[in-house]
């Protein structure tokens, strides 16, 4: 088993988070950090991947909202409040260097999620993300340098679904995209989550979480900040 290093980094601006992750995915093929989970829900934010078409990115223009152009596959989607964001800064192991099976191996992370609550949720033939019914509840997108992995994937939990309306998310219909709080018991934070995604993700991916810290740990400094401040924070205990 390999050891996962979770970071917490509560709400985010996502300039921030893809610094971060720029950071950290340097040092992960350096060797000088392992294997890493960042989660994070960002400000309000539509990032476009690298098959967007220049007719969508025309339409994102007109929306009003704050639009970042990223390395990740994929079309352009929304994230903000209230979605659980995940980005893996991941060395992939010589018998998992195949992208299809990356991109399969996270759907499968949030199917176990979804199964949590007892809810199936599915794959579509020839798309990339998980759907409950006709609706679809989290995207992927990913990058990968040297079989290391960064972005990830946006799971709705309670987001605001209005914004995904003024586009075409993933390239799909305005009104395609669903929260996990219209199907299922959920409370308004975005803890539970995180705590199953670290569950299904070191089931799925073979990992497992470092021992607990000591009791005796040093505090944390107030110029640390309080959770959710972003990143440059110490890493959170998840339970």
């Amino acid at each position: 088993m390999t050891l996962l290093e979770v970071r917490r980094l509560g709400r985010t601006r996502y300039a921030e988070a893809h610094a971060l992750q720029q950071t950290l995915l340097e040092q992960r093929i350096a060797g000088a950090v392992g294997d890493l989970l960042l989660l994070t829900e960002h400000e309000p934010v539509v990032t476009v991947g690298r098959g967007t078409p220049a007719e969508e990115q025309r339409v994102l223009a007109a929306t009003g909202l704050e639009v970042v152009e990223v390395e990740r596959g994929g079309e352009a989607t929304y994230h903000g409040p209230g979605q659980l964001v995940a980005y893996p800064i991941v060395e992939l192991p010589p018998e998992r260097r195949d992208l299809h099976r990356y991109l399969r191996d996270l759907e499968e992370v949030v199917l176990g999620v979804l199964a949590e609550f007892e809810l199936t949720g599915a794959r579509r033939p020839g798309l990339t993300g998980v759907w409950l019914g006709e609706k679809k509840v989290c995207s992927i997108g990913v990058a990968v340098r040297r079989w290391v992995t960064w972005h990830g994937l946006a799971l709705n939990l309670h987001t605001d679904l209005a914004p995904f309306r003024r586009f075409h998310p993933c390239g799909l219909a305005p009104d395609v995209m669903t929260r996990l709080a219209d199907h299922a018991e959920l409370a308004p934070t975005n803890l539970l989550g995180e705590v199953l995604l670290v569950k299904h993700f070191c089931r799925v991916f073979g990992h497992e979480l470092p021992p607990p810290a000591p009791l005796a740990s040093p505090p944390v400094s107030p110029t640390d900040g309080p959770p959710g401040a972003g990143p440059g924070f110490r890493p959170l205990p998840l339970f």
